[in-house]
């Protein structure tokens, strides 16, 4: 037998949620996102099968998903308590599968790890359980390790499966173009471009020397992998240890003042502070993130003196932060993010360099 990885990933999972509670829905173009009012400021959650035909996903802002839904498309509020609880359902049916090892990597998607010798056929048993359990169904991308699974499942969807492993990678991904693969986003995409690398195929051939001058030591050589499909086969059921905590608002008025951009940093800083203080995790380092009106992200960042367990002073910091934002832009969003020390003894677990643990 051997060592499989399967990525197990929830079909449109908060919007086919909101379509068991609610069947009349079905075949209906739904949209989840903010409080489900389509003139507020928001960003789409989640998007059904037949509202991304009309070219509404998830990140959109929900009045540009206004514009381009039909008549007949239904808004829906984020309700994350049913979310997690039907999360919690599938993971725990995965994790009663005999011989599986479970990594759960959000709330509706995870890893599975399993010796077998018909991957195939263990991918079909998940899913069956999946769907006696919930009703829902699911995608799963079957590969040798967690890259390759991941890659694959989309594939798969919907309601499939589909097997990505050395054999059959350059055969799959070598045309295919750099943003298809888990972790390459269209900024790298763009950096890539640069030095004329554009497929996967492209990617592979690169030089890594180029890669890491471009890159750094430790991305260059990652994204060079990425090129061939490498990455981590063992799958670990070991809890997540969080490295930060943030707080997020998308204001429904513009902020226009440094007095309301100073009041509304402090509420953030002083909930994520607390965030970090409920695990008993000093906090060594800020970040402040500002969305200008109309539109326009820029991220701010700082390391602490020290690791602190006083509030004031992570305000403060944050409130530093603030205090050089441009004073003649209105702002829309406002973010703070509080990254902590981590725990005597560190992470148990080897963890990637994007996205965490892969």
């Amino acid at each position: 037998m051997s060592l499989w990885v399967l990525h197990v990933d929830m079909d449109q999972f908060i919007a086919a949620v909101e379509v068991l509670r609610q069947p009349e829905l079905v075949g209906r173009p739904v949209i989840v996102g903010g409080n489900g009012d389509p003139t507020e400021r928001a960003v789409v959650a989640t998007a059904s099968y037949e509202a991304r035909e009309f070219g509404i996903g998830s990140g959109m802002p929900m009045k540009i998903a206004a514009r381009k839904a039909p008549d007949d498309a239904v808004f829906l509020p984020v309700d994350h308590v049913a979310y997690e609880s039907v999360s919690a359902t599938v993971m725990a049916t995965l994790r009663g599968l005999p011989g599986v090892t479970l990594e759960i990597i959000g709330w509706d998607e995870c890893f599975l790890g399993v010796m077998t010798d018909e991957p195939e056929e263990v991918a079909r048993r998940a899913r069956q359980a999946v769907l006696a359990a919930t009703a829902l169904h699911c995608s799963i991308g079957i590969g040798d390790n967690k890259i390759r699974a991941k890659i694959a499942t989309g594939f798969g969807k919907p309601r499939g499966m589909f097997r990505l492993t050395e054999q059959n990678w350059f055969e799959v991904m070598g045309e295919r173009s750099t943003r298809e693969l888990w972790g390459i986003g269209p900024r790298v995409q763009k950096r890539l471009a640069g030095h004329g690398i554009s497929t996967v195929r492209n990617l592979a051939d690169a030089d890594r020397g180029e890669l890491v001058a471009e890159f750094g030591p430790r991305m260059g050589l990652w994204y060079g992998d990425l090129g061939f499909g490498r990455g981590p086969a063992t799958v670990d059921d070991t809890p997540w240890v969080a490295r930060s905590h943030s707080r997020e608002t998308t204001y429904q008025q513009n902020l226009t003042t440094t007095e309301q951009v100073a009041a509304a940093v402090r509420e953030l800083a002083i909930r994520a502070f607390d965030d970090c203080a409920a695990e008993d995790r000093p906090v060594e380092r800020v970040h402040l993130k500002v969305r200008y009106a109309p539109f326009g992200t820029r991220t701010l960042g700082r390391k602490l003196s020290a690791p602190t367990s006083d509030r004031d002073e992570f305000v403060h910091a944050a409130l530093r932060l603030a205090s050089s934002l441009d004073p003649a832009r209105e702002v829309r969003l406002l973010g703070v993010r509080a990254e902590m020390s981590m725990p005597a003894g560190g992470d148990p677990v080897e963890r990637t360099p994007v996205r965490g643990r892969m």
